[in-house]
Parts: structure tokens; sequence; C-alpha cells
């Protein structure tokens, strides 16, 4: 059963493809804020998964984040999460990131628990009615 309290954390390098150079979000040699929010959903999704149900996941559906420090590489970047409300299938994270210098960013993150197998079905329902529409 998922409730408040849950706790993740994951660590990460910064590597030059995690950089803003990198992935496209600025020019500079430093962890991008695109891979600042794939750490905090991967935390987030990793902290709940022992207590989901088999052939379910979790889904991120909104993010409020501060990228507030910039981290060369080469730095240790640590998320810290705490599920902090749990509205029937709607999750609320509170999340936190930190270098060895002191924060990094910190924010709320939202995620819904999904039945794989609809939302995979609905996922390529959309893709049928993409197509459809490219023939009109």
């Amino acid at each position: 059963m998922i409730e408040a309290g849950i706790r993740g954390r994951k660590s990460v390098v910064v590597e030059e493809g995690s950089t803003a150079a990198a992935m496209g979000s600025g020019t500079l040699q430093v962890f991008a804020t695109p891979a600042m929010v794939a750490l905090i959903e991967a935390t987030a999704s990793e902290s709940v998964a022992p207590f989901l149900e088999e052939g379910q996941s979790t889904v991120g559906t909104r993010l409020d984040i501060s990228h507030s420090a910039p981290s060369p590489v080469g730095a240790g970047v640590v998320c810290e999460t705490e599920l902090v409300e749990v509205d029937r299938r709607r999750l609320v994270f509170r999340a936190t990131v930190r270098d060895g210098a002191g924060e990094v960013g910190s924010g709320t993150h939202e995620r819904f628990v999904v039945d794989d197998g609809r939302f995979m079905s609905k996922a390529a329902s959309r893709l049928r009615s993409d197509l459809h529409q490219e023939d009109r």
C-alpha cells in the first residue's frame, strides 16, 4: 500500500552527456536542468515501485522545480524525495537535489499510478489517431 512518508534517494555523477551543452538546454558544461528533472522523476518512481501491484507503474504528470546552483562535470549529485500526498492514484513528492557544496534544486513532482496495459493501449491509440489525421 502506498502511503505518505515513503522516501527515495538516488545519486549520479555529472558527466559530459548530462550537461546543459550536451542536452541542448544551454551552452555550459554544468548539470543540465533536463538531467535534474530526470533524476527527480527516477528517484520518485523508484521509491514507490516496491509498493505497486503487478502490472502497475507510475507516470510523471507535473513538475514544479527550481534549479538554483550549477554542478560541474565530476560533481556527485544526490536527489532525495519524500511522498507527501496520496490522493487515490495521484502521488505528490517533495524533492531536494544537492551536490557537495549544497542545494542545487528543489520542488514538487506529481505522478499517477497507472495500469500498464491500459496505459500502453491508450498511447498506441494516439499513434493510430495521428496516422489517420495525416491521411486527411
